[in-house]
């Protein structure tokens, strides 16, 4: 099982690599010198999602900012090298990859988490109904279909085997393989894989024709928490603060706009915003929107949502234990939903 145990590990070392090479990338173009500072700020998007930012954008809460969309991205980690490599001035993925990337000495830091797990917004491991597949040994020599490996669903799978207490040597017996989200069901139903992650849409359909049963969910595993941060340069921060603190702030009143807000209005909003960006994009999908999954008010960060994978890469052996300071990682500074319960820790 050593070549399984490699690929499971492949990604994050690609990821290291690639950090140690965007500390000394370009500097973002819209980025100003002197005392001015910039007023675009260039993101990747989701197809057929809203992001927070966008949300914030279309409420008015950018104040004279304006967002500049470049593409879509394909995955969080992706996202994120693009903002330490200077191609966009910001960008989000799972907290696990901020770290690898943090490790790898990239100039980032994270300002404000964009996501997470709570009793809507969640991700569940899924098999057939009529499964053996009960426990976590009962995964030896399965294949796990996940739409990456080395961020979130893989973390998820890894924590639920460890407290299941199985032993290095036999996680590396488990198989994850990275899957389509749209080919995950059907994978599984033709019983190409034993296990299928799926959240949102994808979760709420398969589970309505039926068929299927969760095995775990990330909410069960670990309750509501926060998994992905918005990250930005050590240079971009420094040259435009204020650009910043408008931007964090905004993402920070967004989110807690789409908490008290009605659900059919937030969907309703962002149908509006998908067909006014002419993307040639489906909305039928914002239906089954729920929750961003936030679990701290306006996204402020508390640090045990960064910490938790600081120790899991660490116990992985995929950084050196200490290798990342905890409070070098991310700042609340420019957040001004911060109290001051929340705001402790970070510079």
């Amino acid at each position: 099982m050593a070549a399984t145990a490699s690929t499971r590990r492949q990604f994050l070392s690609l990821l290291g690599l690639s950090a140690m090479a965007v500390s000394c990338g370009p500097t973002a173009s819209g980025v100003t010198s002197g005392k001015g500072q910039t007023k675009t700020l260039r993101y990747q998007g989701w197809a057929g999602q809203v992001t927070l930012p966008e949300l914030a954008e279309d409420l008015g809460y950018l104040e004279d900012l304006r967002l500049k969309w470049v593409g879509n991205t394909i995955s969080g980690p992706q996202d994120i090298q693009s903002a330490a490599t200077g191609q966009t001035d910001f960008g989000g993925a799972f907290n696990g990859a901020v770290v690898k990337l943090a490790a790898g000495n990239a100039p980032i830091k994270a300002v404000i988490s964009y996501y997470g797990s709570d009793k809507n917004a969640y991700n569940g491991f899924y098999v057939l109904e009529d499964s053996p597949i009960r426990s976590p040994r009962d995964l030896l020599g399965k294949k796990v279909g996940m739409n990456t490996l080395g961020a979130h669903s893989e973390a998820m799978l890894d924590i639920y085997l460890q407290r299941g207490g199985l032993s290095g040597a036999e996680i590396d017996e488990v198989e994850p393989l990275v899957v389509p989200p749209v080919n995950a069901e059907q994978s599984l139903r033709q019983k190409q894989i034993e296990v299928a992650v799926l959240g949102g849409i994808l979760r709420d359909k398969a589970l309505a024709t039926g068929g299927i049963r969760p095995l775990f969910t990330d909410h069960g595993l670990l309750g509501s928490f926060s998994a992905g941060t918005y990250v930005m340069t050590d240079r971009f921060l420094k040259q435009n603060p204020d650009t910043a603190r408008v931007f964090v702030t905004a993402v920070g009143r967004a989110i807690e706009w789409s908490r008290s807000t009605p659900r059919d209005e937030v969907i309703a909003r962002m149908t509006g915003i998908v067909k006014k960006r002419s993307r040639n994009e489906d909305t039928a999908p914002l239906k089954y929107w729920r929750s961003y999954g936030v679990a701290e008010k306006a996204g402020l960060i508390t640090g045990k949502e960064l910490q938790l994978w600081i120790d899991w890469l660490a116990d992985r052996g995929d950084i050196k234990k200490g290798q990342v300071t905890l409070s070098d990682l991310y700042t609340n500074e420019f957040n001004d939903n911060k109290t001051s319960s929340a705001a402790k820790g970070g510079s």
